[in-house]
């Protein structure tokens, strides 16, 4: 597996892309809106504003993702798309830099598209999973590539903390200079990295089952098929719910931590540990679900995700956010990764791109429910304890349906 350069080079996009992830949506983004673009406004409407943004960016993805798959899967053209978003996406990260103080609408519409053309390139990358690994490999390569971006990210995050802390010895006025370079640097990196994927990864589509309806009589047909067969509809239901926890966390986690009042250093280095520890937990996370069951292994993450949700109600210093970076970094890229490959299961042959398409609307549709959910949470009752409490309900709700599902591992 390790030498096959198509697998290598379809998981070094992981590392390309979750830059963007890490650095911008995780990481800096939600600190510079807050201090630097939008600080003119209060707590509690950052807090809604940023929410606001995360779920638009997810809502527009939610309406496109169906009818990407089926163009991706009808023209056999999935690997040119996720590159057309892919530049989108760079194009758009780079312009932060030319955001200026106070200019916050701006900046949210900048990583509203930067947003969509990150998520709507993984489309296509998760549509590529299933042609470039064999079926007893898709655990395994699934995890791979999730680890390269825990690794990828984790690097690039420590290159931008240390651009950031000490931005007079690189040549910068402040911090903020800084900060707005690493935005230039998230796109290149980003660019970069993605050449193996367009220069090696063979995208191959049996011809027999090609698409011959157009794409509004097959997104209908497409529905009609993912939702008849009951053991995919109670999958996707329980993916939405509990996956719109892992995503809430992954966007909120730093605004919430800002709103405890933690310093932004402390913030970034729980961020540093959840990326160093996510890289080989992701990759063994593979393993661990090719051995004791996707299923098992999902349950088992959802379980500790809840732990997590309840921890951070409580938490009191800057010590228990790294332990729940800690946490998190065993447990979400396996979450993520266990829940990309058990769904490969219920895929027909030649349809990669449609099914994930429905899949990734699920996924970004209910991105849209959390963060709303949490910035509403907050400003309702002025309490963000409250609103990370809110979380929890997604888990219990989400473990309980896939307990359900009766799909075989295999």
């Amino acid at each position: 597996m390790y030498k096959n350069k198509s697998i290598i080079s379809w998981a070094f996009y992981d590392w390309a892309n979750s830059v963007f992830a890490t650095v911008v949506i995780a990481g800096f983004f939600p600190i510079v809106f807050k201090s630097y673009w939008a600080a003119n406004l209060t707590e509690t409407q950052n807090t809604f504003w940023l929410g606001a943004g995360n779920a638009a960016a997810s809502l527009i993805v939610v309406g496109l993702a169906p009818i990407l798959g089926i163009i991706g899967d009808k023209y056999n053209i999935r690997k040119p798309l996720l590159l057309s978003f892919m530049l989108l996406g760079v194009i758009t990260t780079s312009m932060f830099y030319f955001s200026g103080e106070g200019s916050w609408v701006l900046a949210l519409s900048l990583y509203i598209i930067a947003t969509v053309g990150f998520m709507a390139a993984n489309i296509f990358y998760d549509a590529l999973l299933v042609p470039v690994s064999k079926k007893s490999q898709i655990d395994k390569v699934s995890g791979l590539g999730y680890g390269m971006g825990y690794l990828g990210g984790g690097v690039a995050l420590a290159l931008c903390v240390a651009l950031t802390q000490q931005p007079e010895i690189f040549g910068f006025n402040s911090t903020i200079d800084a900060v707005l370079v690493c935005f230039l640097l998230v796109a290149v990196w980003w660019f970069v990295f993605s050449v193996p994927l367009a220069l090696w990864v063979k995208d191959t589509q049996d011809e027999k089952n090609k698409i011959s309806d157009g794409v509004l009589p097959q997104t209908f047909k497409l529905f009609k098929m993912v939702f008849k067969d009951r053991q995919t509809r109670l999958f996707l239901f329980a993916y939405w719910v509990y996956i719109d926890g892992v995503d809430t966390i992954i966007r909120m986690a730093v605004d919430y931590g800002m709103a405890l009042g933690f310093a932004t250093s402390d913030l970034i280095q729980a961020l540093l540990i959840t990326q160093f520890v996510g890289f080989p937990a992701a990759i063994l996370y593979g393993y661990i679900g090719n051995k004791v069951g996707v299923k098992n292994s999902l349950m088992a993450g959802i379980g500790i995700y809840a732990l997590i949700t309840w921890l951070g109600y409580s938490m009191k210093s800057a010590d228990d956010f790294y332990v729940l970076a800690v946490l998190i970094g065993l447990v979400q890229g396996g979450v993520q990764a266990m829940s990309r490959s058990y769904f490969t299961r219920m895929i027909p042959q030649g349809q990669a791109a449609e099914y994930f398409g429905i899949y990734n609307m699920l996924g970004k549709s209910a991105a849209i429910i959390g963060p709303i959910m949490m910035g509403g949470v907050a400003l309702i009752t002025e309490n963000h304890r409250y609103s990370i409490l809110s979380v929890l309900l997604l888990f219990i709700i989400g473990a309980f349906v896939l307990s359900r599902v009766n799909v075989s591992d295999k």
